[in-house]
């Protein structure tokens, strides 16, 4: 198949793109590089299936020749990128989201939306289901990318109900691994970063807030088996490992791992900042049959070892 991914050089974008040339498709990558790193894509510059456009999603743009499937990955994940410029990521989910539909459209392919566990905010639930609507502060500073991410959603189940626009919506939940940008604000660089360094490690609150943790490569499968699942499942569908943690957890880990000597240390919460994370994965289950199974010490094993290489001086 001929596979377009927007946002192909980001970290879950390039991981995305590796998988997808092992399995000996044709992969067009588009992107800006806002965020994402031409050092994400330039091990696949020399394979024949793959090529390159630099364009904003979010502006129009031509794509040649026929395609087959498109995954949309573009758009800032981490608040320290989104909200450096909100007008921007509000832009990217909404204009991003219209273009690669129209795309879809006038190609006949399917397209699949990698959306967010965002969409439910500071949830009121948990474990998050897919039928929860949310608890989203729409004026808030993360609403730029909770906001832009659920009106993303609107677009494509309406483009899929109005021209019958052959759709997948993934609802990504924290995800890590190697590739992750070293400053990119995500919890996890921030603590590896820290601990490699030997900085106090900032906790924000008083630590017992959760995530769960999602290793990229087991995320990845997720997205794959949902985009060429043989039935017309739309989702939305979590993805994501449902096995919680809390950031003082998270901390100690890591520290362990990397034998650090940082000590902790705590910061005011930010605003909107969500107390619970943790997705219910039985549509997965059942759909997909997808079910993540690396634990969080070995992931981050992995990823602290790839942290290490790109830190040395």
């Amino acid at each position: 198949m001929r596979v377009i991914v927007a946002g192909g050089a980001g970290f879950l974008g390039s991981h995305l793109i590796e998988k997808l040339l092992e399995a000996d498709h044709e992969v067009t990558c588009l992107d800006n590089f806002y965020t994402g790193s031409p050092r994400n894509i330039s091990q696949f510059q020399s394979n024949p299936r793959f090529s390159f456009i630099e364009t904003d999603v979010s502006e129009k743009f031509h794509i040649l020749g026929n395609v087959d499937t498109i995954f949309n990955l573009a758009c800032p994940a981490s608040p320290v990128h989104y909200q450096r410029n909100p007008v921007e990521t509000i832009k990217t989910n909404i204009f991003g989201s219209f273009n690669l539909l129209e795309l879809a459209l006038q190609k006949n392919a399917k397209i699949l939306q990698a959306s967010t566990s965002e969409v439910y905010g500071d949830p009121l639930i948990s474990p998050q289901v897919e039928a929860y609507w949310g608890n989203v502060n729409p004026i808030g500073i993360r609403a730029c990318y909770d906001e832009g991410k659920r009106a993303s959603e609107t677009l494509f189940f309406d483009f899929h109900r109005q021209y019958n626009v052959d759709i997948r919506v993934a609802r990504i939940f924290n995800t890590y691994g190697p590739r992750m940008d070293l400053d990119d604000g995500r919890v996890v660089s921030n603590f590896i970063v820290q601990a490699l360094k030997g900085l106090d490690i900032t906790i924000y609150g008083d630590g017992e807030q959760t995530r769960s943790f999602c290793y990229v490569d087991e995320l990845i499968d997720g997205l794959m088996r949902l985009m060429f699942l043989s039935n017309d499942s739309t989702g939305p569908i979590n993805l994501g490992n449902p096995v919680e943690f809390t950031m003082l957890e998270l901390a100690q880990i890591i520290m362990e791992i990397t034998n650090s000597k940082s000590k902790i240390k705590f910061e005011p919460l930010p605003h909107d900042d969500p107390k619970q994370r943790r997705p219910d994965i039985t549509k997965a289950q059942q759909l997909l049959m997808w079910n993540p199974t690396i634990n969080l010490r070995d992931g981050i094993g992995k990823t602290v070892e790839d942290f290490r290489e790109r830190m040395k001086p």
